[in-house]
């Protein structure tokens, strides 16, 4: 990949994988530097991927850095999990978006990927099989499971509503 395709890739994609990680970590800060981190592992790596191949490499890139930076982060809130003895859970939903994103973060790390790549990014099953490591039909599984579980966790609109 030369160096224009790298920065025309940059441009094309920035977005999409900072959407991506950001919907699945919820801190902006943290996603970021998930973005800043694959894309810096993509330049290194630059010579031997094809443009064609880029935008595959980098989500998967992403998807790897984000689980890393997730059990980074895990391991550190051990202890202040560990300290805190009591949790408030605030149910006073304002908006839709709120109760979706409040539903997704219920769900297991792997649904809620294979969920937010195919129903906010639009990837096929076969690439979110690429991006994961997953086959395609452990793919569809996730994603029926996912849907269930948020069905179940939203109920009805009126509730929302």
């Amino acid at each position: 990949m030369t160096t224009a395709e790298y920065n025309r890739c940059v441009d094309a994609h920035a977005d999409g994988v900072y959407r991506f990680i950001l919907k699945n970590i919820g801190d902006e800060e943290r996603a970021r530097d998930v973005v800043q981190e694959s894309f810096s592992r993509m330049w290194e790596k630059s010579g031997e991927i094809s443009f064609e191949k880029a935008k595959s490499y980098l989500f998967t890139t992403a998807y790897h850095t984000m689980i890393d930076d997730i059990r980074r982060e895990k391991r550190n809130s051990r202890l202040n999990e560990a300290q805190s003895d009591t949790l408030t859970v605030n149910h006073g939903f304002s908006d839709l978006q709120e109760v979706l994103n409040a539903a997704l973060n219920t769900l297991p790390e792997i649904q809620r990927v294979v969920i937010t790549l195919r129903d906010y990014e639009g990837y096929p099953y076969d690439e979110i099989g690429e991006i994961t490591g997953l086959s395609e039909s452990q793919v569809k599984v996730y994603i029926y499971r996912g849907r269930v579980a948020l069905k179940n966790y939203i109920g009805s609109l009126d509730r929302v509503i």
